[in-house]
């Protein structure tokens, strides 16, 4: 599992040897902050658009800086390791910037997905593939299963029970 964990050079030759042998890299990004069904359902679906599955983790100042001071619950390298523990990811950077478009520019995935809320919007992600010809697709996801409705439910029935 750890051996999953890798900085950005490692990951730059760990993507450039796959393409050398024809393989398809897929990237996604993510805060993935407590690990739900949903979360492993698009992992999976990612997979299968490809060979290499990439995913760029958010560093714990990259998802305050989206979600929040009271976020993330699970620190970088304990949610880190859980998506490593997953069969369908074969590597996973964590990154500091609040979007993975740096690092994206630099690896060059032949695919970029993102998850179905995002389509018909302009993210970000599409300006950074278009430089290299790669191209984002989106996959579905399942309505409700979210970190933020799970930290909602625990809250209410904390509640409750005091």
């Amino acid at each position: 599992m750890k051996k999953k964990i890798i900085t950005l050079d490692e990951l730059k030759k760990e993507v450039q040897k796959a393409k050398r042998q024809g393989q398809r890299v897929v990237s996604t990004s993510g805060c993935f902050d407590i690990l739900h069904a949903g979360h492993v359902m698009y992992l999976a679906e990612a997979k299968a658009r490809g060979d290499i599955l990439v995913v760029l983790l958010n560093s714990d100042s990259s998802v305050r800086a989206l979600k929040g001071h009271l976020r993330p619950i699970v620190p970088e390298q304990e949610r880190a390791t859980v998506i490593a523990g997953l069969e369908s990811v074969d590597y996973v950077c964590i990154f500091s910037d609040r979007t993975p478009c740096s690092i994206i520019e630099k690896i060059q995935p032949d695919i970029v997905v993102k998850g179905g809320d995002y389509a018909g919007v302009h993210i970000p992600e599409m300006d950074s593939t278009a430089i290299y010809g790669g191209r984002v697709i989106y996959v579905s996801m399942i309505d409700g299963c979210s970190t933020t409705n799970i930290v909602e439910k625990i809250k209410k029935t904390m509640e409750e029970s005091s």
